[in-house]
């Protein structure tokens, strides 16, 4: 038996580096050890070996068959590797220069984020950002979110495990559970925090949810978001910048106009409709594109500010949704196919 076991593998030694695809690969082990295969056939005659010659022959068996799928599994790695690399083709030489021609192009989204920022700067703003990892703190607690908020559950929001640790995020409590911001608001609160008002800034950034990709959803986003707290702001003023804003960006036919909303930060608050009837590929009357409303007293107390002096309004909107309707852009995921063909359409 123990020749036969050493002819066996022997022969697979010889067999396995030879075979060139999946379909070779599943043949042999079915020739070794399938239903019928050699080894298999070796192991059912166990049953006629005396009983004293069993357990050293067991030994043999366990020792041949980890050998043998020892070699089973370097030939499908082997196997795997030269399909990935069928797939890529041939190394690239990064040496070469490159067959495009003149510099490249800033993303849309870049675009689009960098007209924001221009046009809200020209208005006082100041822009500022903020980290992607926050704590529940500044993402839900200081904004006025309630622990039962259906925004906080792990079906909508990213949390990191309970062992995770940033070293440069203090959390307010050790239960506080560390996330990926679903929203730049958080921003809004590190920058109260740190200062007295007049505060008047734009934070631009990526953010996070749980969310099926589609052609108007991702899991991943951007954002823009505005704060301005002063004496005696209401939401006229609001009102005027968003009106001023939109104008500068999609041209002085669009409109805008406030629906009621409920937001935990801000109160009243509006979500906000643009019409722009004016583009390409708008067909609708009025599109959503944001949320806004005056900023909570109970979010200004929080950071200690005294709500009978200071008032203040904030809003924000997705960056992908204004790049889409600036450039008529019907599918948000070609934003992030790297897609030249896409990309090369906005140099």
């Amino acid at each position: 038996m123990q020749a036969t076991l050493s002819a066996l593998l022997a022969k697979a030694t010889v067999e396995f580096p030879r075979l060139k695809s999946r379909a070779d690969f599943e043949a042999a082990k079915a020739r070794y050890v399938g239903p019928h295969g050699e080894f298999t056939v070796l192991m059912k005659q166990m049953g006629t070996v005396a009983k004293e010659q069993r357990p050293a022959l067991g030994r043999l068996i366990n020792e041949a068959k980890a050998q043998l799928q020892v070699q089973l599994d370097t030939a499908l790695a082997r196997i795997g590797e030269a399909e990935i690399a069928a797939q890529l083709g041939p190394a690239i030489d990064p040496t070469l220069p490159s067959p495009d021609t003149g510099p490249g192009t800033a993303h849309p989204l870049t675009l689009v984020r960098e007209e924001m920022c221009r046009i809200l700067r020209k208005a006082g703003f100041t822009v500022v950002e903020g980290p992607e990892v926050e704590t529940e703190y500044y993402c839900f607690d200081a904004l006025n979110t309630p622990a039962e908020h259906p925004a906080r559950d792990a079906q909508d929001t990213f949390y990191f495990p309970g062992k995770a640790r940033f070293g440069n995020l203090t959390k307010k409590t050790p239960e506080e559970k560390y996330l990926l911001r679903t929203h730049t608001s958080s921003v809004q609160i590190r920058t109260m925090l740190k200062g007295e008002p007049p505060i008047r800034i734009v934070s631009p950034g990526r953010v996070y949810r749980r969310d099926t990709s589609d052609a108007t959803h991702s899991a991943n986003f951007h954002q823009i978001e505005c704060l301005y707290v002063d004496k005696n702001v209401t939401v006229r003023d609001l009102k005027a910048l968003l009106d001023y804003i939109f104008a500068a960006l999609l041209g002085k036919d669009t409109m805008t106009r406030f629906r009621p909303h409920y937001f935990g930060y801000t109160e009243p608050s509006f979500e906000v409709d643009l019409s722009a009837q004016h583009l390409p590929k708008v067909n609708k009357d009025w599109i959503e594109i944001g949320g806004c409303g005056m900023v909570d007293p109970a979010v200004f107390a929080g950071v200690g500010y005294d709500p009978d002096v200071w008032s203040g309004y904030a809003f924000g909107m997705g960056l992908e949704r204004l790049a889409m309707l600036m450039y008529g852009i019907d599918d948000i995921r070609y934003f992030y196919q790297n897609d030249l063909r896409f990309l090369k359409q906005f140099a």
